[in-house]
């Protein structure tokens, strides 16, 4: 029996008008959650976009956010340590940006409770933008398209404010909800194969996996220890740890969405498995036996059929409607 959440059911029975065979958009049904301070608006989003792609906002001019989040690589860089600035690594690979609406915390170590927070970060950050906030909005202040902007959608000089709330609002204009599968759930049965319909039972009801990913955002959001490694002595990132030096917290990253899995190679934190198939291997041998290991993850065997019919249930996650619908 298919599992669903209560939110993939309200999806279903709002699709009414979503015949068996046909097929719409369905990101055009979405409604974007944000906060009371930073509605979404047209032209705030544009103005974010613009910020988004300007490597201004970068110390020596060679990085934008979009060097690390890639449209044409589902907002990933599909490195397994984004490149900032002098050619300097960050610890983590950079995780999509797509959906980042439904986010209740942001970064990995998810201790950020906005998108707005989260923004900052990586301009400061040394290894990534290298930037100092104050000298930068000085900067981009003088520049007279985003002066004008900010005069024309807040009603104030270009500051921090401005800068924050534009990006998150274009970040929270990214969906990518129309995947093979979401047809499926909204009533169009041809939607997906036999083989990923098998798939999609295999992930829910034989390793029940949506106890970490569920449907439809395929994560909790939620910061676990998956059993990466045995032990996290000597290595410089421990997770969550490094935020509030909690023991318990040690190995915990936040848990990624699987949507558009098979473009946002390569996996883990720190970018440590090429494939999906060295991903359902990890978890195949009941991960690393790490202490903090999530207790839902233990071994499993699995036919060389239904590891097929599992990696053609992750190529029905895949969304790419916003590249065309976003002129990416």
């Amino acid at each position: 029996m298919l599992r669903f959440t209560a939110f993939a059911l309200m999806l279903i029975s709002g699709f009414v008008a979503l015949r068996c065979g046909s097929s719409q958009d369905l990101n055009a049904l979405v409604s974007i959650p944000a906060p009371q301070d930073n509605p979404q608006d047209a032209a705030k989003i544009a103005l974010g976009r613009q910020l988004f792609f300007d490597t201004r906002l970068s110390l020596d001019g060679t990085v934008s956010c979009a060097t690390c989040h890639d449209p044409r690589k589902a907002f990933t860089d599909n490195l397994a340590q984004s490149k900032g600035i002098n050619g300097q690594l960050s610890e983590r690979n950079a995780p999509s940006l797509l959906n980042s609406a439904f986010l209740k915390t942001a970064m990995f170590d998810a201790h950020l409770q906005t998108l707005e927070l989260q923004v900052i970060v990586p301009i400061q950050e040394p290894v990534e933008m290298g930037h100092n906030m104050k000298h930068l909005i000085k900067q981009l202040k003088q520049i007279p398209e985003y002066q004008a902007a900010a005069k024309a959608i807040y009603g104030r000089d270009f500051d921090a404010w401005v800068l924050t709330r534009s990006i998150a609002a274009f970040e929270r204009s990214l969906l990518s909800m129309n995947a093979p599968f979401d047809q499926y759930l909204a009533g169009n049965k041809n939607a997906i194969s036999k083989d990923q319909l098998a798939g999609w039972r295999i992930f829910s009801d034989k390793l029940y996996c949506i106890q970490c990913h569920p449907a439809p955002y395929f994560t909790t959001y939620e910061a676990a220890n998956n059993g990466l490694y045995p032990s996290y002595e000597g290595k410089t990132d421990q997770g969550r740890f490094r935020i509030h030096h909690d023991s318990s917290d040690i190995g915990k990253f936040k848990v990624p969405s699987l949507r558009n899995l098979p473009l946002t190679f390569p996996y883990m934190h720190d970018g440590s498995l090429q494939t999906i198939g060295e991903v359902i291997a990890h978890y195949q041998k009941g991960g690393a036996k790490h202490p903090l290991q999530h207790q839902q993850i233990v071994a499993f065997d699995l036919s060389q059929k239904e590891k097929q019919q599992l990696l053609s249930f992750f190529n029905a996650l895949v969304d790419t409607s916003y590249l065309l619908r976003n002129g990416f």
